[in-house]
């Protein structure tokens, strides 16, 4: 079953959770008022989180006063979720395109570029067979 495409807030408020695990509202205002450098209220918060439930992004405890919310979903489902989407309709398909831009836009961390020059050896061991 294929997970609901986040919007970037949303994605903004699954990497806290990714991050923190499972957190009430008022923990994920402050995280996200911290990341973002400016005050984020709780109405918004919990409104995103009350579609982000609905859309089934995240799941919602009810047992306590209150409600602490977790990911649906895990974080590399989410990812390539999202990569697909944007090979699709940005670079029409073409995830060799993507991964160029990827590495092009800005420099690459230390051992980056060797790990991706195992996953390329590994693709093209899996294509010879």
């Amino acid at each position: 079953m294929s997970a609901p495409r986040p919007t970037e807030s949303e994605l903004s408020i699954l990497g806290i959770l990714w991050e923190h695990g499972p957190l009430r509202v008022r923990e994920v205002t402050e995280h996200l008022s911290r990341d973002k450098g400016e005050e984020v209220g709780y109405t918004t918060a919990l409104k995103l989180l009350q579609i982000m439930h609905e859309k089934g992004l995240v799941t919602r405890d009810e047992s306590q006063r209150s409600h602490v919310y977790k990911p649906a979903h895990a974080q590399r489902k989410i990812q390539k979720q999202v990569i697909r989407s944007v090979a699709d309709r940005i670079f029409g398909g073409a995830t060799a395109e993507l991964a160029m831009q990827a590495f092009s836009a800005r420099k690459a961390k230390p051992g980056e570029i060797q790990q991706m020059r195992e996953l390329l050896d590994k693709l093209e061991r899996k294509q010879e067979k």
